[in-house]
């Protein structure tokens, strides 16, 4: 079995760090009470309310999958619709699951360049039919970062925010690498959510340093009523809940969630630099988080992968993601660049 010591396919792809690790051993010890009904989970439901400097509703479940869908069945009735981009994790890549689990609610694709959705995108798709036999949109849907690696501005937040007071729809925000995009912009994060018009956060631990576990944060509480019962349906309440609550702490009280976006975001930033002193390596977006697509020949690739490096190449012929972690290192860094120079030097004479 090959031995990948640390690849750029995925920050799902990194181990635990240090402080979740910790906090993980400190809740092992003793018997606690189940279902969340812990002091692990009250200390991180408030610290979450402590950093977003709002009393919001805080929910735990396993995965991003079921972060987001279950959001999103919160906000919809069956017969109503969502509206996100076309390049949207909801859409390319969680088998229906905001359907399944709204029991309907149809996604309406939009468009926008970097991934990203414009007023006039969802203006249009609101406006596109309203009669009876066509689903009602109620929610936009939007990723901080992009699925493109892009980041929203606050001005692009608000302007999104006005749209949606216009057309009375909910703004929910998958926030799978929310943390890199608060280390890349410097705002706060209740300047990237809550004061920029967003009803509900999907905040991601996993491709942060867990092992396991998305916080849901509801800053309307209105919105969360019954929430927890729409989770245990979904089988997402974990019984032994401070395994979650904890390495959120972890993370949390450390500051490491911050301090590992940072060290992604650095990572990224410094293979794009050696990228760019490649001839022939072209960006495809903008580097502004810890994703880096670049357009490399297809015999470059298959020979980056020939090499046991993890890349994804989802984006279309000819391009390719490398994905920094908060344990990137540059020696590896290093390694993937002179593996991409000596593969690529051939294909240009």
């Amino acid at each position: 079995m090959a031995n990948y010591l640390e690849q750029f396919s995925s920050d799902n792809a990194s181990g635990i760090c240090p402080e979740v690790l910790e906090y993980m051993l400190k809740a092992n010890i003793g018997d606690v009470p189940a279902y969340g009904n812990d002091e692990w989970t009250q200390r991180a439901t408030d610290h979450f309310r402590e950093l977003f400097e709002t009393d919001c509703d805080v929910f735990f479940v396993f995965n991003g999958t079921a972060a987001n869908s279950l959001s999103l069945a919160a906000l919809c009735q069956s017969y109503h619709s969502v509206i996100c981009h076309e390049t949207a994790h909801i859409e390319t890549d969680e088998c229906g699951a905001p359907e399944f689990a709204s029991n309907g609610s149809k996604l309406l694709l939009g468009k926008g360049e970097q991934g990203k959705l414009t007023p006039e995108s969802i203006a249009s798709i609101v406006n596109k039919r309203t009669d009876i036999h066509y689903p009602k949109p109620k929610v936009i849907s939007i990723t901080q970062p992009t699925e493109l690696g892009t980041i929203y501005t606050i001005d692009e937040l608000l302007a999104i925010q006005s749209i949606a007071q216009h057309y009375d729809l909910k703004i929910h925000m998958d926030g799978a690498r929310f943390a890199n995009a608060v280390a890349a912009t410097d705002r706060t994060p209740a300047e990237l959510t809550w004061k920029s018009g967003v009803d509900v956060l999907c905040f991601c631990g996993t491709k942060n340093g867990m092992a396991i576990g998305e916080a849901i944060l509801f800053f309307k509480k209105d919105l969360a009523e019954d929430f927890a019962y729409r989770c245990k349906q979904a089988g997402q309440l974990a019984s032994k809940m401070r395994f979650i609550a904890a390495p959120w702490l972890g993370l949390l009280e450390t500051g490491a969630w911050l301090k590992n976006a940072r060290h992604a975001n650095r990572c990224a930033a410094y293979l794009e630099k050696k990228l760019l002193e490649i001839e022939g390596v072209e960006l495809m977006f903008p580097r502004e988080a810890n994703a880096v697509f670049v357009t490399l020949p297809e015999a470059v690739i298959q020979q980056l992968r020939d090499k046991n490096w993890l890349f994804y190449t989802f984006i279309g012929v000819g391009g390719a993601r490398f994905m920094c972690s908060w344990n990137s290192t540059q020696d590896r860094i290093d390694q993937l660049v002179q593996d991409i120079r000596e593969a690529i030097a051939p294909a240009l004479c």
